[in-house]
């Protein structure tokens, strides 16, 4: 919006300071002649605050949910487009971002003095304090944290190391590690600022319980019951009994995943008394459902059956337990498949997906195709097995480590019915993942089938085997997409 006179006398005042030879000088000289341009200056007194927002976050700003970030800019999107103009900011997608040097310039040197960053803080504090879970109202809408995880994990990393004494930060990085865990699973870098807590403050076991759950989705148990145990600890010294019976049945459920059956059991059974207690009907029916999953795993069918069916007797006509009830349901189909109980099995199945595709909650519809595909793979249905298998990979496109489980699954099926290169071909694609994930236990496994693999391979073909070779070698060029199936379902 300068005339060649005007920018030949700004350039003139500005020049020197550009061609500085200190690089950071120069760099400042340069965005600085943007920012007294006339066409920045008409942008308003948020301009330069909106700026140093969107240069704050690593990913930048979405710029579909200006609204509710900027509640307080009612011509945020004019904005935006003046800065692209300016070459400021450009977009990456839905974001709008900028230069790493430009970000280095204009990032707040101190975020909680600018008063438009405080409401963008607050704005995103508040969506995260919603509770979250499948039965929850508001559980889809959650979702928006996949695609915002890394922004937000930037500003809590921040604020717990400039607002260590403030519970409010640490209960939100509590809800962040919840949205992930139904949504996004993953670690966080949090976690040793979680560890290093001081024991009495109060939000240190929510936190750490949260985190428990997200090394439990990842596959890392040792570390999970770890936490859990730790969690449990502090709950006691609280005196919050309705949590120490929560942590009782997770570290039930934790020693279930380690193989430590009897542990787990003593556990749940000490957490069914407390819920009890307490008279807490919901509460009552998830211990009887953990140990409904312990005794079946320590092959007590019978008791198995008799604890689920009394926790689905609690649950029926309750419409806030429709998850547990679904969960039930899988469970019973799982203990009669366990006892040679088909079709019963099926039909137990059929009802929990029935209740999981109405209310689409993909967690659960994988887990009951994961597990009709076991039902028709031993009934020598192999072609129905692989379809199951198919529904649940789509199921969890969103989810890495159930991705890899189903690899694994298929690529030991396929191992089994003789089809070798298809198998080697899955398993190399669970390896892969697991590795990504650090899933140290389940990388073990599929290299246990994979050399299974590669010695039938060897008898039927006598061609020479890569298995001396490095692991990194045999990682390298792999992609983690399922192999297609012969349904053409990935």
């Amino acid at each position: 919006m300068w005339g060649q006179d005007r920018l030949a006398k700004e350039w003139g005042v500005h020049h020197t300071q550009v061609l500085q030879t200190d690089h950071n000088e120069s760099l400042a000289a340069t965005i600085e002649l943007s920012l007294t341009s006339p066409l920045f200056c008409g942008l308003g007194p948020n301009a330069r605050d909106l700026l140093g927002v969107i240069a704050f976050f690593p990913q930048g700003v979405d710029e579909n949910k200006l609204e509710w970030l900027f509640p307080t800019i009612p011509n945020g999107q004019t904005i935006i487009d003046k800065f692209c103009v300016l070459s400021l900011t450009y977009r990456s997608g839905n974001f709008i971002t900028m230069l790493a040097p430009l970000r280095d310039y204009l990032c707040p040197k101190d975020p909680k003095s600018s008063p438009l960053f405080c409401t963008t803080k607050e704005c995103y504090f508040n969506r995260l304090s919603v509770e979250v879970g499948p039965s929850e109202t508001g559980f889809e809408e959650a979702k928006w944290i996949m695609s915002e995880d890394v922004n937000v994990e930037h500003l809590l990393d921040v604020f717990t190391m400039t607002n260590t004494g403030s519970d409010d930060v640490w209960n939100t990085c509590a809800h962040f590690m919840e949205h992930l865990y139904w949504h996004k699973p993953r670690l966080v870098m949090l976690g040793p600022k979680v560890k290093g807590l001081p024991d009495d403050r109060a939000s240190k076991p929510k936190c750490l319980y949260q985190l428990s759950r997200l090394f439990r989705q990842v596959g890392n148990h040792v570390e999970e019951k770890h936490l859990l145990t730790y969690t449990l600890e502090l709950w006691r010294g609280q005196g919050n009994k309705f949590q120490v019976a929560v942590v009782l049945e997770m570290l039930a459920k934790a020693n279930q995943m380690l193989g430590l059956y009897t542990e787990g059991i003593q556990l749940v059974k000490e957490s069914l008394g407390v819920f009890e207690q307490l008279s807490h009907t919901i509460g009552q029916a998830d211990s009887l459902w953990q140990l409904a999953e312990l005794l079946k795993e320590d092959e007590q069918l019978d008791a198995a059956e008799e604890a689920i069916s009394k926790s689905i007797s609690l649950l029926l006509g309750k419409d806030e337990a429709l998850f547990r009830i679904c969960q039930s349901y899988r469970l019973l189909g799982d203990i009669c498949h366990s006892k040679g109980e088909t079709e019963k099995a099926i039909n137990h199945f059929e009802t929990a997906l029935g209740i999981a595709s109405t209310s689409n909650w993909d967690s659960q519809c994988f887990w009951i195709f994961d597990a009709l595909a076991e039902v028709f793979f031993h009934q020598g249905r192999f072609d129905d097995a692989h379809a199951h298998i198919g529904h649940a990979k789509l199921h969890a496109m969103n989810d890495t480590y159930k991705l890899c489980r189903m690899m694994e699954k298929q690529a030991n099926y396929w191992y089994k019915e003789g089809r070798i290169e298809e198998a080697k071909s899955e398993v190399l694609c669970a390896i892969s993942g697991y590795e990504r994930l650090g899933g140290i236990k389940d990388v073990e496994d599929c290299m246990e089938l994979l050399q299974k693999i590669e010695m039938e391979q060897l008898a039927v073909s006598g061609d020479p085997d890569p298995i001396g070779e490095p692991l990194e070698t045999i990682l390298l060029p792999i992609n983690i997409e399922p192999t297609p199936s012969v349904h053409g379902t990935v």
